[in-house]
């Protein structure tokens, strides 16, 4: 969710750049979200930040490539980390397609945030002084698919008295204005539901520091995408996010998957 500080060269931020890269090369042609099918309709991921993707026609935003890699574009390896759990878990997840500096998929089409001038440090050329007419346009190409593809999914399983569990799956830097966030792994939640407390227990129990309700408040703000989509429908829902240097290589977003896949079981979290 969060953004990383202005960029150097370290080997973290070079592998995601070199991610970042890769997954253009391998996009024939950039969509607003991808949808990974599932045979459970009980639960749905969602990865709101999944691609650093940017149209041609938007020509980068006008950024370098070091800053369309950095994390104000995306969230490194949430892409990978939510696959991974639609795999082991058979069920169906959403995947943002663009660049969240495009426009920023878990921000409301009203929020200040959602397509931003700066962030973190680094000017956004292409966002500045935006016509209101190129935003909207913006929102009806890129923000809007995604969510009404949501609220589709969801509005059938409910009409089939389906009532799907809503995990939606983040990245954080480990480091942001100059502090420390020292927690490997973090839940968002806006009510203290039972399974809760054993979801925190069993993380600790494999050696984690897990912060709780950071390095976001959920209490503020759990995002638009949960409550637009879980929260008015009184939908199960938790929003984790990973710090992103454990998230440089599929295998680490592999070995995440797998945490939490463990964690959230144990807990009764799948389990209505």
């Amino acid at each position: 969710m969060g953004n990383l500080p202005v960029c150097d060269h370290s080997p973290l931020k070079q592998k995601m750049a070199a991610e970042c890269g890769k997954l253009h090369l391998m996009q024939k042609s950039i969509l607003p979200f991808h949808y990974l099918p599932g045979r459970r309709q009980d639960l749905l991921l969602l990865c709101d930040h999944a691609s650093c993707a940017i149209p041609e026609q938007y020509a980068g935003l006008g950024l370098s490539e070091t800053d369309r890699s950095r994390h104000i574009a995306w969230d490194p390896g949430a892409e990978g980390v939510t696959r991974e759990l639609a795999m082991r878990l058979d069920c169906p997840a959403f995947l943002g397609g663009v660049s969240r500096l495009l426009a920023d998929l878990n921000r409301a089409p009203d929020a200040p945030e959602l397509i931003l001038e700066e962030s973190d440090g680094s000017l956004v050329p292409g966002n500045l002084g935006l016509s209101d007419l190129d935003r909207e346009r913006r929102i009806a190409e890129w923000h809007s698919p995604y969510h009404r593809a949501i609220e589709r999914h969801l509005h059938t399983r409910l009409r089939e008295g389906w009532r799907p569990i809503v995990l939606s799956i983040h990245s954080f830097n480990p480091e942001l204005h100059g502090r420390a966030r020292p927690w490997p792994v973090g839940l968002l939640w806006k009510y203290r539901e039972p399974w809760l407390d054993t979801l925190f227990q069993q993380l600790r129990q494999q050696g984690l520091e897990v912060g709780d309700n950071q390095p976001y408040d959920g209490h503020v703000m759990m995002g638009y995408s949960l409550e637009r989509h879980a929260i008015p429908n009184g939908l199960r829902h938790l929003l984790v996010e990973v710090r992103n240097d454990g998230l440089a290589t599929q295998g680490g977003q592999r070995e995440w998957a797998q945490k939490l896949h463990a964690a959230l079981d144990v807990a009764g979290f799948f389990t209505p």
